[in-house]
């Protein structure tokens, strides 16, 4: 079911939210959270999607706050105004979905849009699935947030992005970027976990100019191993975005796990047989429900982020230092 309330108010959304539970009997008490996406009028669409699905994970009240893109011309000079739109049922998976468009002054408030409509005694998620704020813990968002989520590939300049958010880290960020890595950190930690166990002398990461995500796997390699790093961002023929293969050199040989397909890797590794794994690229969908899974801040990527690229950045100058 959907009900659309133009020209509106938190507090008649309130309101209808209340009739529509009384009225059809919709249940808010199993809601274990309250996922608030910042995103620009528009663009709702698609983040939504990700949430619901998500949803059947983690049920949760989903606030959807959209506001004009302040890049286009004239996104100040709308007339004040709130339209809301309030989805429940099959509309919004196992969540309630409010989405607020706000125009003019009304969104330059968005901490006072959505404070009403939060769930009573829930952790707060904020996720900007695009352009994040200047520093997302001091937003008017992000200071009602426990987790903030941001998406450095969404960046204007991704690279740019990693350096400013490990400057601006505080426990309870976390950013989509780290998330895509999941897979291939679990690959490469099993591999690691078997004999012979030898420590690793050198390390290449290889992908794609706009791979953030190829940046934070170099970082966190850097970290764990205490080896050299060299990561090389750059095209190949096949246009693959994303993180396109890892070698690992040991004593007794080189381990290459490489992905030249979109969802299969290839595992070599010395005196074996080679293998095919499953190693797809993650969507919306997956990244959002695993940091729905946990509340309290990822202190492994708050180390990554912070120690782990500065590492990879002072090995990086000390190299062109050096030649």
């Amino acid at each position: 079911m959907i009900v659309d309330l133009p020209d509106t108010t938190t507090s008649k959304i309130s309101k209808a939210l209340v009739k529509i539970r009384e009225e059809g009997g919709v249940v808010t008490l199993g809601r274990v959270l309250t996922l608030v996406i910042a995103t620009t009028l528009g663009s709702e669409e698609e983040a939504i999607e990700a949430a619901n699905d998500a949803s059947r994970e983690h049920p949760m009240r989903v606030i959807v706050v959209s506001t004009a893109d302040q890049t286009h011309p004239g996104a100040d000079e709308a007339e004040a105004r709130l339209d809301a739109q309030i989805r429940v049922g099959g509309d919004a998976g196992a969540s309630d979905v409010i989405v607020l468009r706000a125009y003019g002054d009304t969104a330059s408030d968005e901490e006072g849009l959505v404070t009403g409509l939060l769930l009573p005694d829930a952790p707060v998620v904020a996720w900007w699935p695009g352009v994040a704020p200047e520093v997302v813990s001091t937003s008017p968002l992000g200071r009602i947030a426990t987790r903030r989520i941001t998406d450095a590939s969404a960046q204007p300049d991704p690279h740019e992005a990693l350096l400013h958010l490990s400057k601006t880290y505080v426990p309870g960020d976390t950013d989509f970027a780290w998330t895509r890595l999941t897979l291939w950190r679990a690959q490469l930690a099993a591999v690691l976990d078997q004999p012979p166990f030898e420590p690793v002398t050198s390390v290449e990461v290889a992908g794609a100019p706009d791979s953030p995500s190829t940046v934070l796997l170099a970082a966190w390699l850097r970290m764990a191993l205490d080896a050299p790093v060299q990561h090389d961002l750059t095209s190949r023929a096949n246009g693959s975005s994303g993180i396109h293969g890892v070698r690992l050199a040991r004593q007794s040989g080189v381990i290459e796990l490489e992905r030249e397909m979109p969802n299969v890797a290839t595992l070599v590794q010395p005196g074996q047989p080679t293998h095919d794994l499953s190693l797809p690229r993650r969507g919306l969908r997956d990244c959002l429900a695993e940091e729905l899974r946990r509340l309290d801040p990822d202190d492994l990527y708050g180390e990554v982020i912070t120690d782990g690229l500065a590492q990879l950045e002072a090995d990086e100058q000390g190299a062109t230092g050096a030649q």
